[in-house]
């Protein structure tokens, strides 16, 4: 095995870990729910995120001028959004749910492209945005054909993240991602400490036994500070489509560890609506390439076999 083949390896497995940190996550999150305020909760999570990145990257913080303040501004808003959507849709739906909805973002993104940079997405993103739809109301509706409004946040969710994707490929072109990681982090740190009183009110302070604390942490060092680092270092050598594919794992991690660990119920047409969001998902990201290789490898065999018998009857 080379060098390269083992970093892809060690990076694939490196983007599985981050699915399944960030699946776990969900249950905390839920679990959380129950006593600790949704923005306050995030509050604290991205202060304890920024805190660490600051003091691991504190040679990189010279590196921040008025550009990158700005950049990071919009990519702190759209995160601080996305995990306050995310945060409260979970409040009022399953962990289960609320990690599957979450992913639609991957099927989003090449129609953001195409609104914002002129990018037209292809044929395979476009029936996988159809199927993912089909996906979406199979998960989400109810029996009376209504969304609640925690799946309906948790797509609002979905669109933030997509969005902020679209605009993490622009600004980190020209600027440094680590950077920008620590700026966006501290923006939605600020974000909500600023609307948690106007949001959930006065902080319960007798909430902080040491379960909570630990979720804290989980949410703040883990499933935000390490995973995010993750992400970056292992996107660096793995093609964007398996590492899109590998961290769209999540919501499988999520099903499963929200069924374990809080006992939450699927029914089967919640089960069908994701594998068709899974599959949607696939289309969207790896386009089945992996199908054309086996098809084109397949194709050279049979020629080559072909050119032999040939070569032969004429040497006969």
């Amino acid at each position: 095995m080379t060098k390269k083949n083992r970093k892809a390896i060690i990076a694939s497995l490196g983007l599985l870990l981050t699915a399944m940190i960030w699946g776990f996550a969900f249950v905390v999150v839920k679990d959380s729910l129950d006593t600790m305020p949704p923005i306050y909760m995030l509050a604290i999570r991205f202060t304890i995120a920024s805190l660490g990145l600051c003091v691991i990257f504190r040679k990189k913080l010279r590196l921040i001028d008025k550009a990158m303040l700005k950049s990071g501004a919009v990519l702190g808003t759209l995160i601080y959004l996305g995990y306050a959507t995310q945060t409260i849709g979970c409040k009022y739906t399953t962990a289960g749910k609320n990690a599957f909805l979450t992913t639609v973002y991957v099927v989003m993104v090449p129609f953001l492209h195409w609104l914002f940079n002129k990018r037209r997405p292809d044929i395979f993103c476009t029936i996988a945005a159809f199927i993912a739809i089909i996906g979406i109301g199979l998960i989400s509706l109810n029996d009376d054909l209504s969304v609640n409004i925690g799946d309906a946040l948790t797509l609002l969710c979905g669109l933030c993240f997509a969005i902020h994707i679209v605009f993490v490929e622009r600004y980190t072109e020209k600027q440094d991602p680590v950077t920008l990681t620590v700026v966006q982090m501290v923006v939605s740190a600020l974000l909500s400490w600023l609307s948690a009183p106007f949001l959930d009110g006065n902080l319960p302070l007798g909430i902080f036994n040491s379960g909570m604390i630990g979720s804290m942490l989980y949410l703040g060092l883990l499933s935000t500070m390490l995973a995010f680092l993750l992400q970056l270092v292992c996107q660096k050598y793995t093609p964007a489509s398996v590492a899109a594919l590998l961290l769209s794992m999540e919501a499988v991690f999520g099903v499963i560890f929200s069924t374990i660990f809080l006992k939450e119920t699927l029914y089967a047409r919640m089960v069908i609506g994701c594998f068709v969001l899974f599959f949607a998902i696939i289309m969207a990201e790896t386009k089945f390439e992996f199908l054309k290789k086996v098809g084109i490898s397949k194709c050279k065999k049979i020629n080559a076999s072909s050119s032999e018998q040939e070569i032969s009857k004429n040497a006969n």
